[in-house]
Order: C-alpha cells, then sequence, then structure tokens
C-alpha cells in the first residue's frame, strides 16, 4: 500500500523537459525596464523643448527643466536627443522647419511683390509676437544668436538660417524685376538687407513688448521702400 504524503505537491520530474524549459524561461525573462513613457512622441517632446528654450534661454534653462517641460525622465531625454546642447540643435531645427513652412506661403511666384512682402511681415508678426508668458522674437535673432559667439556650430546654423532668407529675398526681388515690377537697375542687394533687417527689428522689438500697432507701421514703411525699388517715396502734395 502507498501511503500518501502531505504538503505541497513535488516538483516535476527530471525528465519532464517541458516544465523545466517553462521555470527558466521565467527566470532569465528580461526585465522591463522603465524609461519613456508609452505616450511618448519625439516631435512633441521636441516642440516642448523649444518652447522652453525659447522662454528661457539657453543658458538659463537646466535640463530638470527640459525634463518636465518634455514630460520624460533625464535618461529618456538623453537617450532620444543627447544632452543639452545636442537637444538645442534639433530643438533649433525643428523651430526653422516649422517657421519655414509658415512662411512658405509667402514666396509663391503667383503674388505680386507687395503681396508677397505683406505676407511674410504679417507672418513675422505673428511667429514673433505669440507666446504663452509673452512675445518670444525670433530663435534665430533672439536666442540661438546669442549663442553664436561661443559656439562654431550654432553659429553656423544661424548664418545658415540668415543666408536662407537673404537667398529667398533676393529670389523674390529678382523675379519682380523679371515680371516688370521693380526697374532693372534696381539694387537687389540693398533691398534684401533693408527687408532683413526689418524683419529682425521687428523680433527684437517684439521680444521687447512693443505693441503690435507700433511694430506694424515698420513693416509698411519697410514694404513701402522695398515695392519702390528703393526710392524714396514721393512727400505727399501741399
Amino acid at each position: 500500500m502507498v501511503q500518501k504524503r502531505n504538503g505541497p505537491p513535488s516538483k516535476p520530474p527530471v525528465g519532464d523537459d517541458a516544465a523545466l524549459r517553462a521555470d527558466a524561461a521565467a527566470e532569465t525573462a528580461p526585465v522591463r525596464k522603465r524609461g519613456r513613457p508609452r505616450a511618448f512622441t519625439p516631435e512633441v517632446a521636441l516642440a516642448r523643448a523649444l518652447d522652453r528654450f525659447r522662454d528661457g534661454g539657453y543658458a538659463a534653462t537646466s535640463l530638470d527643466d527640459l525634463s518636465a517641460a518634455m514630460g520624460i525622465n533625464r535618461p529618456s531625454l538623453y537617450g532620444a536627443f543627447g544632452d543639452k546642447r545636442e537637444l538645442f540643435l534639433k530643438a533649433y531645427e525643428h523651430y526653422r522647419d516649422d517657421v519655414g513652412g509658415q512662411f512658405a506661403t509667402a514666396f509663391d511666384p503667383a503674388l505680386t511683390l507687395r503681396q508677397s512682402m505683406e505676407r511674410i511681415f504679417a507672418t513675422a508678426l505673428d511667429v514673433y509676437l505669440a507666446g504663452e508668458h509673452g512675445p518670444r522674437g525670433c530663435f534665430t535673432v533672439m536666442t540661438a544668436g546669442s549663442e553664436a559667439m561661443a559656439d562654431p556650430e550654432i553659429r553656423g546654423t544661424v548664418l545658415r538660417a540668415l543666408a536662407a532668407t537673404d537667398k529667398a529675398l533676393r529670389k523674390l526681388l529678382e523675379l519682380a524685376i523679371a515680371r516688370g515690377e521693380l526697374p532693372a537697375d534696381t539694387d537687389v542687394e540693398l533691398l534684401v538687407q533693408v527687408a532683413g533687417s526689418a524683419i529682425h527689428t521687428i523680433a527684437i522689438r517684439a521680444r521687447a513688448w512693443t505693441p503690435r500697432a507700433d511694430l506694424e507701421v515698420i513693416a509698411r514703411r519697410a514694404i513701402d521702400f522695398v515695392c519702390a525699388g528703393g526710392a524714396a517715396p514721393a512727400a505727399p502734395r501741399r
């Protein structure tokens, strides 16, 4: 007569390979590491980092600030974007892509020169005056420009951004000359510099909370100057 044993059931016999393999798999299964949340979206996180840099600048924005703004912990931040400087450069490229898309319609060749200039300055005002905590101006002029002196890579990116603006304005003016909107002997480089300078001063003044109405006066005068080919506007008759 076989006597029953009390207590927990015995382990499977040595020959029960399936059970042994199951136990081994459970013991050696990789532990899921904690890191970025499932809802993490690189584009959204990068946009939030850009907002933080635009509001506070590079030096005053800490990694803890960025981590909180992006909604990810610091290890995940490093893993996805690198260190603070790398994140800044990626945020800057994100800004250029985003703003470039907003300005794109202003350079439609179907528009007249004045229509294009009006759209360029209207877009600039909308972009530079926007901000949850107040006007933020232009990232190139106000934020990246201040870091360009000490960082060659940031300086190169800033110079490329400025050159791209000049190139787009130059192409616009050359098209206006070809269509007869401007005289053939128009000083294109002068108008490129005037238009670019007006855009930059609007960015600076916007950051200083200059009222939109005052900035619109600057824009209107710059537009009139460019569309007149650099000629002084006629004095009103008395």
